[in-house]
């Protein structure tokens, strides 16, 4: 099963019940699917950068929650009731991409053959010549006296 965040940006007045509420609503639809909720994280009250309008108002503050959790692929069409959630401003189910980050992209071996052979490469290049780059920028002294 694939693995997924999903981001939940609810409404500052909400409380922490009902936040905690939501997720556990989420999470038992994830369970019932054969899923598992791994991981949630609360952000707090984040500022926006715009207004997201709703009925009883607009709101420039949101607080962020994310859960992440191994789920079917399905399990995105089946959370069409978040859509008329109150509590919520906006939410987003991201799926994970299979990427490797430092030692873990290199292999175990030979990860350290491979920055050896990068820092190599980096410091033999050092002859070549650095160009200022004022040529570019020369001013015809001339023309600045006629416009005057």
């Amino acid at each position: 099963m694939p693995l997924y965040d999903c981001m939940l940006l609810l409404k500052p007045s909400v409380k922490q019940e009902a936040v905690m509420d939501l997720i556990t609503r989420i999470g038992k639809h994830a369970f019932r699917k054969n899923g598992v909720l791994t991981e949630v994280k609360s952000f707090g009250t984040v500022q926006l950068g715009y207004g997201i309008k709703k009925l009883d108002g607009r709101y420039y503050q949101g607080q962020m929650v994310q859960m992440t959790m191994m789920t079917p692929p399905n399990f995105n069409s089946e959370l069409y009731y978040l859509n008329k959630e109150d509590r919520l401003l906006r939410w987003l189910l991201v799926k994970h991409r299979d990427i490797k980050f430092g030692n873990d992209f290199f292999g175990e071996d030979d990860s350290k053959s491979e920055l050896r052979s990068f820092r190599s490469n980096l410091f033999e290049n050092e002859d070549i010549e650095e160009d200022d780059g004022d040529e570019e920028y020369e001013v015809d002294e001339q023309s600045e006296t006629k416009e005057a």
